[in-house]
């Protein structure tokens, strides 16, 4: 066990701290479990509060450009004020919710290239707050999105890269300030109209929604431009569908209400 020395906030001789989670994988809805380690360093120590957030890297567009931000959009206190002795050793046990929109970092066994997600640890003593561990968290899809990215795989096509986006998406009811873009290639088929298409899933309680947004190919008299259709579907979905023949349904059908012909 490796304790973090939590230095830049309270000083040489401070308490350290070290996140253990039990499982670092999960999904969308589920929970993290694990202990928050505390050593008491060398003096007593009031810590006003332990606290963990979910971190990850949030593409914001300006006026200016693009640049990379840190969010935490998930937090829990996992203690309220309490006395920590000199040298004193202390488990926290925590159960952290994991938010249904909780973008996902896997998928099919692989780390999806452009993602990064982890779980942090934050303890201020006497006002001064030390952003202590971070822990990497791996989050494999819900059965439904895992389903729907088989379906766009069958149809042929291939994962480029993904991102997340800061803003919100209209006609859909989301309560993180950013969502999660899943570019993948266009399959052989459709790629005479259409360059790429971005995979967005906002997910609840009961179903998803799929935000797909086609990069349409320009041609000699029309300019590429971007065109987006939502769907709905229910978790209970996820084993009762043909997700190829569905994909390519929809693919077709958002074709066919811009005038596009495969």
């Amino acid at each position: 066990m490796v304790f973090r020395r939590l230095r830049q906030a309270f000083g040489v001789g401070g308490p350290s701290v070290d996140t253990v989670l039990t499982n670092p994988n999960t999904r969308p809805g589920l929970a993290l479990e694990g202990n928050v380690n505390i050593q008491g360093g060398d003096h007593d120590v009031t810590i006003e509060y332990v606290e963990l957030a979910l971190v990850t890297k949030v593409e914001v567009e300006t006026d200016d450009g693009e640049y990379d931000s840190t969010v935490a959009f998930q937090r829990q206190r996992v203690t309220g004020t309490f006395q920590l002795a000199a040298q004193q050793p202390l488990q926290v046990p925590f159960q952290f919710a994991v938010p249904w929109e909780t973008p996902i970092t896997e998928v099919f066994g692989q780390h999806m290239h452009g993602m990064t997600m982890g779980l942090r640890t934050e303890l201020e003593v006497a006002r001064a707050l030390d952003k202590g561990d971070l822990d990497a968290v791996n989050v494999y899809p819900l059965p439904i999105q895992e389903k729907i990215l088989e379906g766009f795989a069958r149809v042929g096509f291939r994962f480029k890269s993904a991102d997340l986006e800061r803003g919100q998406l209209r006609g859909v009811r989301q309560t993180l300030p950013f969502y999660q873009e899943i570019e993948l290639y266009a399959a052989p088929q459709y790629a005479s109209k259409i360059n790429e298409v971005e995979v967005t899933f906002v997910a609840n309680p009961q179903g998803v929604d799929v935000i797909l947004e086609f990069d349409k190919r320009g041609g000699l008299l029309s300019s590429g431009s971007d065109s987006i259709s939502h769907f709905q579907v229910g978790h209970h979905d996820a084993d009762g569908v043909d997700w190829a023949q569905q994909v390519d349904g929809w693919v077709r059908q958002a074709a066919q209400r811009r005038n596009m012909f495969f």
